[in-house]
């Protein structure tokens, strides 16, 4: 809190009336904090009296005075700048102390005004004024937090709930706030054209360019400023969150990272998406893995990258491929549909019950059929699809590097029903729409290309790359029922006109407890391949297939 000559603690015990409402004002080294409460005072202060009964104050709903009392002392003893008194009036003394001791100390924060507003049962607003101040610089900092207050466990007094959340909004538990020079120095990202990209272009850029900047802030030729940072604990690591700065004391000198992405398709995207709410698509080059354009409707989590979604009857990409492979499946020839088909104790059915009777895969596969793959479960190891979907489409092996955090895709071994509905994109099996457009572009370039967003040879990193290629028999009739959907199956409204060198697939995934499912469309055309998903969107090809085909037609 810096050097500042101490003031005898002094309270006001004549309250002031404004308006029917007491102000209580606790004043101590010349700040206050600052509580309004209505009418009915002597009943509290007569409650307060009686404190002393602890049969009575230690269990059962918490009272006004209790919650008042409790948020007053923490707040009084926080910007007083005593850490271990604010601390011991919390629910986790050790993790309070260390976060309120680092505020001061390592936030390099003071002068802090703590302002509390109208509690609501337990939970108290509160808005914080301070200074950062580091080496000679200072930025005023003001945010918005709020606390609840609860018994404590072990003798049922009024305390406050710790979590780091607190003393900021954006601190997750174990996460630290510290001011200096910026661990990682800023960049300038630019598109694959060399012209600078933010958040103010392109909306929905924000955690890519953060992870950018933490890949590449320490090599990318920039110098570090003065910032007060939000420092990411294990939890938070895990949960693939980056540092996050609050405030800017002094720039530091960018250093560039230019990326693949093109200006004109990646506005194309940002638009797409911002017209339906929790939408996500990524579109890549299949030559070369490329990444072209990235955007989600949530410009706060980068679904497109690092979500974890069942992939739905998109994922009977790489069934079918397997199918072919074994010779349990052939293009033109019968394959079974039925309206159910129960395997491991689960009854498996198509959408509205249908069933195509004497019918081809290539017709099951363009109708998107359950019980067509499901039917040759039976017939199949548990790892099989586990095998398909590492060694040939590069998936679920965690050692993609495309430039900035990213999720690789999860096809676990599973049995009995759970292994049944993994086939079709259910069960234990996720993805997201960058897994997907790769899947796509797999099957169009005829081999997996790892996808990336900054060229390996920035920092001579190793892309992942498949074990084994499909055989010409299966890349040729995978191809085939690809592009019979895109002209006559379930894909075939949203592909209109785009063809006839392309191919695609839809896909709708039920999520539990959410009414419609989230629709899926993953499809390619000429050099260009593509996928979304539409979170509680329904069927794929009326939600995420018109955002797919407007990416693929306008990178022609």
């Amino acid at each position: 809190m810096g050097k500042r000559r101490r003031v005898a603690e002094r309270r006001n015990t004549t309250p002031a009336v404004v308006g029917g409402v007491i102000a209580v004002v606790v004043v101590g080294a010349g700040i206050g904090v600052y509580a309004l409460y209505g009418g009915g005072g002597e009943a509290d202060r007569t409650q307060s009296a009686a404190g002393h009964d602890e049969a009575k104050k230690n269990t059962g709903p918490l009272s006004a005075t209790e919650v008042r009392t409790a948020a007053e002392g923490f707040l009084a003893a926080w910007q007083q700048g005593k850490p271990a008194e604010a601390a011991a009036a919390t629910s986790d003394t050790a993790a309070a102390t260390a976060l309120l001791t680092g505020y001061a100390k390592d936030g390099h924060l003071k002068d802090v005004t703590l302002t509390a507003g109208t509690a609501a049962g337990g939970k108290v607003p509160f808005s914080v004024k301070a200074t950062v101040s580091y080496k000679g610089l200072t930025k005023p900092l003001a945010y918005d937090s709020a606390l609840t207050v609860v018994r404590g466990a072990a003798d049922g007094k009024p305390v406050v709930d710790w979590h780091s959340s607190v003393v900021h909004p954006e601190l997750k538990d174990g996460d630290t706030l510290v001011t200096g020079e910026s661990g990682t120095p800023p960049v300038k990202a630019l598109d694959r054209d060399g012209d600078e990209m933010t958040t103010a272009k392109y909306p929905s850029l924000g955690p890519v360019l953060d992870g950018l900047r933490e890949k590449y802030g320490e090599t990318a030729g920039g110098s570090a400023g003065v910032e007060l940072r939000v420092i990411r604990g294990k939890a938070s690591k895990k949960a693939e969150l980056s540092d996050k700065t609050l405030v800017e004391l002094s720039k530091g000198t960018p250093g560039t990272v230019k990326t693949t992405l093109s200006p004109s398709l990646q506005a194309a995207a940002e638009k797409e998406v911002a017209k339906t709410e929790r939408a996500s698509v990524v579109l890549m080059r299949p030559s070369t893995g490329e990444i072209l354009a990235v955007a989600n409707s949530n410009h706060g989590f980068n679904t497109a990258f690092q979500g974890s979604l069942a992939p739905g009857s998109t994922m009977k990409i790489i069934t079918s491929s397997l199918l072919f492979e074994k010779k349990l499946a052939s293009v033109n020839k019968p394959h079974p549909c039925p309206k159910f088909f129960t395997y491991g104790g689960w009854k498996f059915q198509n959408d509205k019950k249908f069933e195509i009777k004497g019918g081809t895969f290539k017709a099951s596969f363009a109708r998107s059929c359950n019980t067509a793959f499901i039917s040759q479960a039976p017939k199949l190891k548990n790892s099989d699809l586990t095998q398909q979907a590492q060694q040939v489409f590069g998936l679920a092996l965690d050692n993609w590097a495309i430039g900035v955090p990213s999720f690789d895709g999860a096809v676990p071994v599973q049995s009995a029903a759970p292994m049944g509905a993994s086939l079709i994109g259910q069960g234990g099996v996720r993805m997201n729409p960058l897994n997907m457009a790769s899947v796509a572009s797999t099957v169009k370039a005829g081999v997996f290309h790892q996808p990336y967003l900054v060229s390996p040879s920035v920092d001579n990193r190793k892309l992942a790359t498949a074990s084994r290629t499909m055989s010409a028999s299966t890349l040729s009739q995978l191809r085939e029922v690809m592009q019979y959907t895109a002209a006559y199956g379930t894909a075939a409204e949203a592909m209109a006109g785009l063809g006839p060198d392309y191919g695609a697939k839809t896909g709708s995934a039920e999520v539990d407890n959410q009414k419609k499912a989230n629709g899926w469309f993953t499809a390619y055309r000429g050099d260009l391949a593509a996928a979304g998903v539409v979170q509680a969107g329904g069927h794929g090809g009326d939600t995420a297939g018109p955002i797919v085909a407007s990416l693929l037609k306008a990178g022609s």
